[in-house]
């Protein structure tokens, strides 16, 4: 059998691993073992946090649209539970959007709510 010199592939593999830590901090950019243990980390906190995004703006949504709904008289619940009893079905990511933008039309939106 002929003798495998794995000094190339070796030598990739660890600098392709070092390019994925590039800005980690004290030794986990430059050693090796360190490097291989941050990115694992690195990948949970990753996965978790593209799950929390989604809470985060949602909770940002609903107190945008609570502001909008008390300037024009109404809570954010009675603004939701209006909404579902008159069968509007705008999402709250448009329905900040409005009420950031286009208070005017938010207005109308209330008033039909109501």
């Amino acid at each position: 059998m002929t003798r495998v010199k794995r000094g190339v592939l070796a030598h990739k593999k660890r600098e392709r691993l070092l390019k994925r830590v590039k800005g980690f901090r004290w030794g986990r950019k430059s050693k090796e073992r360190a490097a291989k243990e941050a990115l694992l980390h690195a990948g949970t906190h990753a996965f978790r946090g593209r799950k929390e995004k989604k809470r985060n703006y949602r909770a940002l949504w609903q107190v945008q649209i609570n502001a909008a709904a008390r300037q024009n008289g109404l809570t954010y619940s009675k603004l939701i539970a209006g909404l579902r009893k008159n069968k509007i079905e705008i999402d709250r990511k448009i329905l900040a959007e409005i009420a950031r933008k286009y208070p005017a039309v938010f207005k109308n939106i209330a008033e039909k709510a109501k």
